[in-house]
């Protein structure tokens, strides 16, 4: 399942908002500097969907705020 993501770095707490079926806001108090935030963020994720973070991939948006990551929950 592919799932898109608004990054917020740099917020006062890690929290994962779902925004649509396929469609979130993720805020991690990480900074975006050496993938610190995309770390966190995979880290957040798979937390959220209860899988492990093996199964969370990032896809686009490496370097810019709106990301798209693949949920792989089956395997």
């Amino acid at each position: 399942m592919l799932i898109k993501v608004k990054a917020f770095p740099c917020s006062k707490e890690d929290k994962v908002v779902k925004k649509k079926e396929d469609s979130f806001d993720v805020f991690v108090e990480a900074e975006a500097e050496r993938n610190m935030a995309n770390k966190r963020i995979i880290e957040l994720l798979a937390g959220y969907f209860d899988l492990p973070q093996t199964k969370v991939k990032m896809i686009k948006g490496f370097k810019e705020s709106s990301k798209i990551f693949d949920i792989r929950d089956k395997i």
